[in-house]
């Protein structure tokens, strides 16, 4: 008989148009034979990368009010697993979920940088409060900026790239944040990879694919963290996650607008596990 699926409480924003966060992850999570439980940071009308400017709600108010309707229900997530946390607000409310379920898997993703610069709204307070719940998680997922802004350190690369001697290095070094850590998105010549620490050090490396897309994070981040609680190891789960980002790209027509994000739907039953029915 088939057992409960494992419950993932996702704290992520929620945008309307456009493939990422939480309209990713969801399916994501669902297909690999998880129950996730989506709380939105904020609603947006389109995600923020070139769309314009969104209609945004804010749902800090509606957060806390949820949490506390979980835990009356009796309802604990297995994993949490957070996302964009625009304000410091949002990053306390993260830090009431790990609270109130402290023996969840907690998985962060640091969502606040990328090419070498904080985005909009996160101040050096912001981004403090972003470390410290860091330092709360089993696992966290930054990219080459965030993990350089976690160690308090410049985020620009002097050359645009970055060797595995170095990515491995750069991961080892936020082991002194969490116990754990993926560090995603690095450049490294003809290829893109990401480094692991915290168990055995790895680094996975695919060819690079000169295409930029909004929301390849979190479809990698989605899978890792759905391959973990199936049972799989950091470094493969970090593997399949990057092969499956990779054929989800090459999937997408050279003629679509990158702006909506990878083509990842008619992957999806790849990522299925195997169900005796």
């Amino acid at each position: 008989m088939p057992t409960e699926p494992k419950k993932v409480l996702c704290i992520h924003d929620l945008s309307g148009a456009g493939r990422c966060s939480l309209s990713v992850i969801l399916p994501v999570l669902a297909v690999m034979g998880l129950q996730p439980i989506a709380l939105p940071t904020m609603i947006l009308s389109t995600h923020t990368g070139g769309l314009g400017n969104p209609a945004r709600l804010d749902c800090e108010t509606y957060g806390h009010a949820a949490l506390a309707h979980y835990r009356d229900l009796g309802l604990a997530p297995d994993c949490i697993y957070t996302g964009y946390l625009g304000s410091e607000s949002l990053v306390d409310l993260a830090a009431e979920a790990f609270r109130l379920w402290p023996g969840a898997v907690k998985i962060v993703d640091p969502v606040m940088a990328d090419g070498g610069k904080p985005y909009s709204g996160f101040t050096p307070a912001v981004i403090q409060k972003v470390r410290t719940l860091c330092s709360s998680a089993d696992l966290i997922l930054p990219n080459l900026t965030e993990a350089k802004l976690l160690l308090d350190q410049d985020p620009v690369l002097s050359d645009g790239s970055i060797s595995a001697e170095e990515a491995l290095e750069l991961a080892s070094q936020l082991t002194g944040i969490a116990g754990r850590v993926v560090v995603t998105g690095l450049p490294m010549g003809k290829f893109v990879g990401c480094a692991g620490a915290g168990d055995e050090p790895f680094v996975v490396r695919h060819l690079h694919i000169d295409r930029s897309f909004p929301g390849t994070g979190d479809l990698f981040g989605a899978i890792v963290t759905g391959s973990l609680l199936r049972g799989n190891v950091l470094s493969a789960a970090a593997d399949a996650a990057a092969g499956f980002v990779a054929q989800a790209i090459q999937h997408t027509p050279r003629n679509a607008d990158t702006r909506f994000g990878v083509w990842f739907e008619p992957l999806l039953p790849r990522l299925a596990p195997m169900v005796e029915l």
